[in-house]
């Protein structure tokens, strides 16, 4: 779960320019522990806060500027969100990320270079040493045109000292290192998705050409590096929580469907729940996840093919329920291990009347969920027809998806 909270939050604004007073920012019934308790409670594993966002406004008191929640009257000063934030989900038991944005709109040394880039390093250094174990840091490449020129991050840098200051951290940007971009924000995964990727066609963070966006979808079967794509999304239009945009939160259906393009070819998601000027995620907000959460739950809780037999014959392998089920959703997934292997796949069902074909596609990865019509399944039969070394598919199940909205997700293509 991403949560945007910070000056465009109190001035309605999705990118602050950086002069904006820290004054402003006074969300007087801030309480991270819901907000962390809302994510376990929905399923949730990683909570990640923007620590700042382009307008250069921390939320930590830092050393390396004044504009930060230190020089807001709220809370006389005193406040630290990241360390309320850290501490509410170390309670609620899921893992903290952060993301603090490489554009400044407000640090004067922003362009120079070097002497940015050293601001950027301590500000990080802030946040990776003081607020216990960091599971995930959150980059992307925005980067600005300032009088002084265009800022070239220096990204190597910036690596190593995650890595040497939060060894177990996996780090996010469109090129990774660890996890990619699925370059789109609509939360939508592609249906050919390898977690392997080529590191030529990506260097570096903050390239946006055809060929680059292109590769970050699919990845590649001969990809030099393992970085599986993550797929960010908001539940509301923008980032930032908008008052005029209360009637216009995505509905668990809608929430589904962005799981089913997402998680369900292969990717992560990580979906923005914003809260309000008064640092609440609103009722419409947590209504959406909770439904969303017992979707999922009656969804893929119910296994058609639970007490299934299960043989080989050849090359493919035969499902047969106990009785005849109905079903719209197939549900793949290969144990990836020791990497993905498949690369092509077709299944057919005996509706008690022979076989015939039901549904063919290329990857599988970590879970494939295929949306079907309405079909009487008595017999099914799974075949791997391309894969790079001995394919491992490690889970066939069958469900019933709500209200057919498994399929609309698959109209996003």
């Amino acid at each position: 779960m991403f949560v945007h909270l910070g000056l465009n939050t109190m001035t309605g604004r999705e990118w602050g320019d950086g002069t904006e007073d820290p004054a402003l920012f006074a969300p007087h019934q801030l309480d991270a522990r819901a907000w962390a308790r809302l994510a376990r409670e929905t399923g949730f594993g990683t909570l990640v806060l923007t620590a700042k966002h382009h307008d250069g406004f921390c939320l930590w008191p830092t050393a390396t500027t004044a504009h930060s929640v230190a020089a807001s009257p709220w809370r006389d000063g005193s406040s630290d969100v990241v360390a309320e934030v850290a501490d509410a989900c170390r309670a609620e038991g899921i893992r903290l990320g952060l993301y603090c944005s490489p554009w400044d709109r407000n640090a004067p040394s922003y362009g120079s270079g070097d002497a940015y880039n050293d601001l950027y390093i301590a500000q990080l250094t802030e946040l990776l040493t003081g607020y216990g174990d960091v599971a995930q840091v959150w980059f992307d490449g925005a980067v600005g045109e300032t009088d002084a020129g265009r800022q070239r991050y220096d990204w190597p840098r910036i690596h190593a000292t995650v890595r040497r200051l939060q060894p177990d951290a996996v780090m996010f940007s469109d090129s990774g290192p660890d996890l990619r971009w699925v370059g789109n924000e609509s939360g939508v995964g592609s249906l050919t998705s390898w977690c392997a990727i080529d590191s030529a066609r990506v260097p570096e963070p903050g390239r946006s050409d055809p060929w680059t966006v292109d590769s970050l979808s699919t990845g590649s079967p001969d990809g030099d590096v393992w970085r599986p794509p993550e797929c960010d999304v908001s539940i509301r239009p923008g980032w930032f929580w908008h008052a005029e945009e209360d009637a216009q939160v995505r509905d668990p259906y809608n929430l589904w469907s962005l799981y089913a393009a997402t998680v369900g070819r292969g990717s992560k998601l990580l979906l923005n729940v914003p809260p309000n000027p008064d640092g609440v995620i609103t009722d419409a907000d947590a209504a959406a996840l909770h439904g969303f959460a017992a979707l999922r739950e009656r969804t893929l809780g119910t296994d058609l093919l639970a007490t299934a037999t299960t043989h080989r014959d050849g090359d493919a392998l035969i499902i047969t329920p106990e009785a005849p089920v109905e079903a719209d959703l197939l549900d793949l997934a290969e144990d990836i291990a020791e990497g993905q292997r498949i690369a092509a796949h077709r299944v057919e069902v005996d509706d008690g009347t022979g076989w015939r074909p039901l549904h063919a596609g290329t990857t599988i990865g970590n879970r494939r969920l295929i949306p079907l019509p309405p079909t009487r399944i008595a017999r099914l039969r799974v075949r791997i027809d391309l894969a790079y070394g001995e394919p491992r598919l490690s889970h066939v199940a069958l469900h019933v998806s709500p209200h057919g909205s498994t399929t609309r997700a698959d109209n996003h293509d």
